[in-house]
């Protein structure tokens, strides 16, 4: 018998964002939308997920305002997704949880480093900057190439991509 998708009587802040980011791959999406992935094939490549489980955690995201639905224009035209600010607002548990799963889960090192873009600082596991004394909004934040990422065999477009520095939220892949 499958879990159901909801916390019925709980009345916690947490169960209820869990209603939203808590089902598998849904924070995987959210992460490679602040890498700046926007499009079905882009993500279904990067991630490895079924076409249809991304699409119902596209259509989740899009419903719960955490990702706006956007066409661009292609023949034929098709769908970008874009954080919106309720979206955005998840960059410090998700990288929180990144930096957890670094420090007790990966054996190389970091996969990847956030840095400051005004000054270059590493940023800390909640955003914030040493030199500049303040918490660092995702728009200001560069990921870089880890030493954890050394080993990676992976040849999608994403992961090519994020082999050099990149800005959150710009777009990775424009083609």
């Amino acid at each position: 018998m499958a879990l159901g998708k909801n916390y019925d009587g709980q009345d916690c802040s947490l169960a209820s964002a869990l209603e939203v980011i808590g089902e598998r791959w849904t924070l995987l999406v959210v992460r490679d939308a602040m890498y700046g992935v926007r499009r079905f094939g882009d993500f279904q490549a990067h991630l490895d997920i079924p076409k249809a489980v991304l699409s119902q955690r596209l259509s989740a995201l899009v419903a719960a305002g955490v990702l706006e639905r956007r066409r661009y224009q292609d023949a034929p035209p098709r769908d970008e997704y874009v954080l919106t600010p309720v979206g955005r607002g998840l960059w410090i548990p998700v990288l929180s949880l990144g930096a957890w799963g670094e420090r007790h889960l990966a054996a190389n090192g970091p996969r990847r480093l956030y840095h400051h873009v005004s000054c270059g600082t590493r940023l800390d596991d909640v955003s914030f900057c040493a030199a500049c004394g303040r918490s660092v909004p995702i728009e200001e934040i560069e990921v870089r190439p880890g030493p954890g990422l050394r080993d990676d065999t992976r040849q999608d477009q994403v992961s090519l991509a994020l082999r050099k520095p990149h800005r959150l939220l710009t777009p990775l892949l424009t083609k």
